[in-house]
């Protein structure tokens, strides 16, 4: 089965490949198609992308929406974390949030993931969440991974995402918890099926 995945970040779609069963075959979804990200939640927003994908291209899709949320900031950046300090890179984007920080002994924050099934023939759409709890370092640290990866130390570790390399990551992420549970119910409720 072919299923398309609605995004343009190589990063992902080579994650969410690593992460998908083997009789699954992920497609990039090439269209010009640029939906905009209208939702309050991550869900809100996985589900927008999957939709408007979806009827586009008139095939299977999944899409995701996620990001960082720290405790001591409010969930600050949350659904704004790719568009924060839009157009300036990671380390810029990771320098600003380290600053904020800087007053704070609380460095709880985690990684949510919403991944999103649709398929326009049958109408069918199937949302999960994922989440990787774990605390914010006081500096950059690695350069494994994207986006907000060295600054994040999943629990149970001392290393960031982007010291520990996708071979963890791929693991125990949020984006891998998502999927996997994505996955496992398209699986029992026969959306998809081993061929």
């Amino acid at each position: 089965m072919i299923i398309y995945v609605a995004s343009k970040n190589a990063h992902k779609v080579l994650e969410i490949k690593q992460i998908a069963p083997e009789f699954v075959t992920l497609e990039p979804i090439n269209t010009e198609l640029d939906v905009e990200e209208t939702g309050e939640t991550f869900t809100e927003n996985s589900i927008i992308k999957a939709l408007d994908y979806g009827k586009e291209i008139r095939k299977p899709v999944i899409a995701d929406d996620s990001g960082l949320s720290i405790d001591v900031l409010g969930g600050f950046p949350g659904v704004m974390s790719a568009r924060y300090m839009e157009g300036a890179p990671y380390t810029e984007k990771m320098e600003s949030i380290l600053q904020l920080m800087r007053n704070y002994d609380d460095r709880h924050a985690r990684f949510v993931c919403s991944a999103t099934y649709f398929n326009p023939e049958t109408n069918f759409l199937l949302s999960v969440e994922g989440y990787v709890e774990g605390t914010i370092a006081y500096e950059i640290r690695g350069d494994k991974g994207f986006g907000y990866d060295p600054i994040f130390i999943p629990n149970g570790y001392d290393k960031t995402f982007g010291e520990l390399g996708e071979e963890v990551k791929n693991v125990i992420s949020h984006r891998s918890r998502a999927f996997k549970k994505l996955f496992s119910l398209l699986l029992k409720i026969g959306e998809i099926k081993y061929e």
